[in-house]
């Protein structure tokens, strides 16, 4: 490793997103895997498909052995600027709202739902009342 690397920007390195120029960025550090890509022992499909974001969480949650961490210091090219890269999508709070706005719609469906089985009976009432009453007279 070099004592000054190199920063880069998010999009600079989202750019090197295929088999013939591969990076990624894992714990803001920033590796060039495209000579490891056919190595790999999960397929280069994986390492490709982390390219463009930061692969951090798909890192991590693979499990690499000691062994395998200790490999990626001698594809290491610099660090990435943080603040370019782009949040994650939080599908969880996207679901929770979604979860939200159909009990608010359910809601508003079963208050009209309430309203209905209380107008219904009182206009059959009110309609048995006037046929009473004005039948009766003619």
């Amino acid at each position: 490793m070099d004592s000054d690397p190199k920063v880069f920007v998010f999009d600079e390195v989202a750019k090197h997103n295929h088999q013939r120029d591969c990076w990624l960025i894992i714990s803001g550090k920033v590796y060039d895997v495209t000579s490891f890509l056919e190595e790999h022992p999960g397929g280069d499909e994986v390492l490709l498909l982390a390219a463009e974001k930061d692969a951090t969480d798909d890192f991590e949650n693979v499990g690499h052995s000691l062994s395998a961490i200790e490999q990626m210091e001698k594809y290491y090219i610099g660090n990435v600027d943080m603040s370019t890269v782009p949040k994650p999508i939080d599908y969880r709070l996207a679901a929770s709202q979604s979860v939200k706005a159909t009990t608010s719609s359910a809601e508003s469906s079963g208050s009209l739902l309430t309203l209905l089985q209380i107008l219904v009976p009182l206009l059959i009432m009110g309609v048995a009342f006037y046929l009473q009453f004005y039948g009766k007279k003619q």
